[in-house]
């Protein structure tokens, strides 16, 4: 570093008014009649005053040094009062080194200005670290009226703590302060000032828009993981919903751990030398430097202990790429553990792809490219135990539910675990141990059906071709061939990879199902054929009453016709008499109208003895016969 005396300075200060190319000169005439200099020497500054009164001693921020008046500091700040003037090796004069200065040289200067009674510039860019460095050199009002601390509290409270804008960039720029913008108490006012207007946002914008982003997400999720801890800590402290402080931590998550939402593609080929196997997992990524890799875990381990406690605070699929990212950086396992079981609380969500999480080896965190030559008993590709243990979580909850008789989930987890136990069944490095103990996991009366588990074992046998007669016939037993479908029954009977004593107990299993079900149509057919029968029997005893009534109607008939007969015979042998023929007319004609009308019915007087025609007789003999022949 290059430092000149004052006089060489003003030598030069004079030299460079010519307009001269190294030399870029700035001078400034204070109140008191100092001129300052500020020279830059290719990289290498220094800063000087050039006036009437020689300067004191010299200071050194970072690299640059500042030739200036003792008096116009001490009477400000007290730090520089208190210190002794170290000597400097080069015998140039004293020098005061200010080790780890707030802000550096630029806020520095900007002190010096203030110093030597020029007037600053307060912005949200260097508040800040105007706050922290008068507070580093003491300028107190002790010293004078007016002074550096009170003016910057002043701005930042009334000024910079009102507006979003201006609060997010001085937490912004607080993230070079510390420790001093965390002991001053301004990283906590502004991550207060960001949670009181953020959850004011939500009260105002909930009717209006309530499946919007919010607007702030973006702006919080731009801080170091430090500060964006205390602002999810002071928004949920204002009574924030878990939902809205769930989908801030997934936008967070989303723009620091870009590795978070790779898909595992698979195997991309297997290389079987021996009893060894060798595979890659690809996700596009670069390896990752140690310290990047830290920095990734801290960010995962503190993402993890703040998420909200609610089960719909955030998705299962979020916890599980969660999950993932904390085995591949190996993160605490208490974390780790208390992952698992907020993610057995929401399994009713996951899908397959979410459970296919990787195995990462001891020394592969931060690496996303894994090759590893493993032997065929040791290893498997996919972590199969984290899985194991979120079932297990799951099936304990139940079983607590059950016990303190609470309602339970009507979620059945069997469709899920054995489209899962496909998809590692295609894992040649997985044994067949494993593979049953997984496979029977479930209480036995979890599965409606066992298709899923047949689709797995039929994968599985497929896979491993080389297996024995006597494991194929263990790794079938796991399934009832009394829950196959009939679909299932057919590919079965068809299937070479099958044990022969499994293909005939699905098809025996079969052709019982097939006998119960014909019994059980049995029972109805007779039924059916009963009730048809009741309904012939009593139409066949309708028909007979019929006939009955109608063979009656027959035999009236027949007597009303011998009647008939009698008194045709009887107007014959009255009509031979001469005598009273008038009287005898008379009658005959009544007589006749009552064979051959229909009256509504009989007059009092001369017709109550007059005889009946056939059918007035019939009608009163049998009136509801007469109808029902009708």
């Amino acid at each position: 570093m290059k430092s000149l005396q004052v006089g060489q300075a003003q030598q030069d200060y004079g030299s460079h008014t010519d307009g001269s190319d190294k030399v870029s000169d700035k001078s400034i005439l204070f109140p008191n009649k100092f001129i300052a200099i500020a020279d830059s020497f290719k990289g290498e500054h220094s800063w000087f005053i050039a006036p009437q009164i020689p300067t004191d001693f010299s200071i050194q921020v970072q690299e640059t040094t500042y030739n200036v008046h003792k008096y116009p500091l001490i009477s400000k700040c007290g730090y520089i009062g208190q210190l002794e003037i170290q000597p400097l090796i080069s015998n140039s004069g004293n020098v005061l080194k200010l080790e780890n200065f707030p802000g550096g040289s630029e806020t520095f200067e900007t002190i010096l200005k203030f110093c030597y009674g020029l007037p600053i510039d307060f912005s949200p860019d260097n508040i800040a670290a105007l706050r922290c460095a008068s507070e580093f050199l003491e300028m107190t009002e002790e010293l004078e009226d007016g002074n550096l601390i009170s003016k910057s509290e002043a701005f930042l409270t009334f000024v910079v703590l009102s507006s979003w804008k201006d609060t997010i960039t001085v937490l912004k720029s607080c993230e070079n302060l510390s420790p001093w913008a965390e002991n001053l108490q301004i990283v906590r006012r502004c991550c207060d000032s960001i949670a009181w207007k953020a959850s004011k946002d939500e009260l105002t914008s909930e009717d209006a828009t309530p499946n919007q982003e919010s607007w702030w997400f973006n702006d919080v999720a731009a801080f170091r993981i430090d500060h964006f801890m205390q602002i999810i800590s002071a928004i949920r402290a204002k009574g924030t919903k878990p939902e809205t402080i769930g989908k801030c931590i997934i936008q967070y998550a989303k723009r620091w751990l870009p590795g978070m939402e790779v898909e595992l593609e698979g195997l991309r080929g297997y290389g079987h030398e021996k009893c060894n196997l060798q595979f890659s997992i690809f996700s596009g990524k670069k390896k990752e430097s140690s310290g990047h890799s830290k920095e990734q875990k801290t960010i995962i381990e503190s993402l993890i202990s703040i998420i909200p406690p609610q089960q719909d605070a955030v998705s299962c699929k979020f916890m599980l790429q969660m999950l993932k990212m904390a085995m591949m950086y190996s993160v605490s396992p208490a974390l780790t553990t208390d992952l698992e079981k907020r993610v057995s609380l929401v399994l009713e969500d996951a899908e397959v792809s979410d459970l296919l999480i990787p195995r990462y080896q001891n020394g592969d965190q931060g690496k996303t490219v894994i090759s590893m030559t493993i032997s065929s008993e040791e290893c498997t590709m996919l972590d199969i135990d984290v899985v194991q243990r979120i079932v297990e979580y799951f099936l304990m909850h139940e079983q607590q539910q059950i016990q303190q008789q609470q309602k339970t989930r009507k979620f059945n987890i069997s469709r899920l675990l054995d489209n899962y136990l496909a998809e590692i069944a295609r894992d040649p490095n997985l044994s067949i141990t494993k593979f049953q103990v997984f496979a029977e996991f479930l209480p036995e009366n979890t599965r409606s059906y066992d298709d899923g588990l047949y689709r797995a074992i039929d994968t599985y046998l497929k896979t491993h071709a080389s297996l024995t007669e006597h494991d194929r016939k263990r790794l079938c037993k796991i399934m009832n061939c009394e829950k196959l479908s009939l679909d299932a029954c057919l590919h079965a009977a068809q299937n070479e990879r099958l044990p022969l004593r499994t293909v005939v107990q699905i098809l025996f299993s079969e052709q019982v199902k097939m006998r119960a079900a014909m019994h059980e149509k049995e029972p109805a057919q007779i039924g059916i054929q009963s009730e048809q029968e009741g309904n012939h029997t009593s139409a066949t005893m309708d028909i007979k009453a019929l006939k009955a009534e109608l063979e009656n109607v027959k035999s009236q008939m027949v007597e009303l016709q011998n009647d008939y007969c009698e008194l045709q015979q009887e107007y014959e042998k009255l009509s031979n008499k001469p005598k009273n023929s008038s009287g005898w007319s008379l009658n005959w004609r009544k007589i006749k109208n009552s064979l051959h009308t229909k009256p509504a019915g009989v007059e009092i007087g001369d017709r109550q003895d007059a005889p009946k025609s056939p059918n007035t007789i019939l009608r009163r003999l049998n009136p509801r016969r007469r109808l029902s022949m009708s």
